[in-house]
């Protein structure tokens, strides 16, 4: 658990992009793209998701938001992203090239050539799987010792790697790709961040119910120990566009009165990995000061992570 209700962190400038290409469920089953079927997909809620087009890349979709991001913060501290693909981390090589520096031409420098940022210091995670956002706030928190106004900015990007579907049968899970950005930083923005708690295990599965029981205890020591009281309080809950029954229990066994549950148009753009927390938070602002904001993140690795956040009044919402 890490608690930051004095040490002033914020959230700003959050922005996002998805894949230029939509594609419905029939379309994906004809062409072999989907493991499950149309109608286990639609029955949770699925319609459709957006994947990359013809020339375009993972690195052409994620310089959009970062380019934005560094519109509002334009010399970061560092950088740091995260993938929650291990093979969105290093771009495309030849399997016959032997140079180690080929086979290791990583995503991050990359990007931040094309966009003439690279002497910045950057860091790059992936272990985190869909738990990127509450990973990446707990990493540049860590940026932030001193009280000099200095900010980090922070960049997901996935995309379905080669010859792998855009469903997971198992989990039920259909995926678009994405790639989204924010700073983290001491100057007032959106959101200030008040805590964190995070949960990790090796196990290859963890039971939905064990999920619901651990989510809601998470949220509710966080809340105790950061002496909120959250059945007073008006509180929107952001959840990932995965597991619905999962989340609507979630909502249920918390008991709060005044509690927005969010799931952003999970028929409309599928799940987007860690970028579905970008997208609410970004169109949820309303410049509502001192309205609570908790945040799940369920990813694979696996990781169960909350935090809560409050809405600040003075910053405009970055969609």
């Amino acid at each position: 658990m890490l608690l930051y209700p004095k040490t002033e962190i914020f959230i700003f400038g959050l922005c996002y992009k998805l894949g230029s290409e939509r594609h419905e469920l029939n379309e994906l089953k004809a062409a072999g793209l989907l493991a499950g079927s149309v109608e286990t997909l639609s029955g949770i809620g699925y319609r459709c998701c957006f994947g990359l087009k013809g020339e375009e890349t993972l690195l052409k979709l994620a310089a959009d938001p970062l380019s934005r991001v560094l519109e509002h913060s334009p010399n970061p501290r560092a950088l740091i992203f995260q993938h929650c693909h291990a093979q969105s981390a290093v771009l495309p090589w030849d399997p016959g090239d032997v140079d180690i520096a080929s086979r290791n031409r990583y995503f991050q420098p990359a990007l931040m050539q094309q966009l003439q940022v690279d002497h910045i210091p950057f860091f790059c995670s992936f272990a985190s799987g869909c738990a990127g956002f509450i990973s990446l706030l707990a990493a540049a928190g860590g940026f932030l010792s001193s009280s000099d106004g200095s900010h980090t900015a922070c960049i997901m990007a996935d995309s379905r790697p080669d010859g792998v579907t855009f469903d997971m049968e198992r989990e039920r899970i259909l995926g678009s790709d994405h790639s989204s950005a924010f700073v983290v930083g001491r100057e007032s923005g959106d959101y200030q961040l008040l805590g964190i708690n995070y949960y990790s295990t090796t196990r290859t599965l963890v039971p939905l119910l064990e999920v619901v029981k651990r989510a809601v205890d998470m949220i509710n020591d966080l809340a105790r120990s950061l002496s909120v009281n959250l059945s007073e309080a008006n509180v929107a809950i952001h959840y990932p566009n995965l597991f619905p029954e999962t989340w609507k229990m979630v909502t249920r066994y918390l008991r709060i009165t005044q509690l927005e549950p969010v799931m952003d148009e999970m028929a409309e753009r599928a799940h987007c990995g860690g970028s579905d927390s970008v997208i609410s938070l970004a169109k949820l602002h309303r410049r509502h000061e001192g309205r609570l904001h908790i945040v799940v993140n369920y990813g694979l690795g696996l990781h169960l992570a909350v935090c809560i956040l409050k809405e600040k009044e003075l910053a405009e919402s970055r969609t």
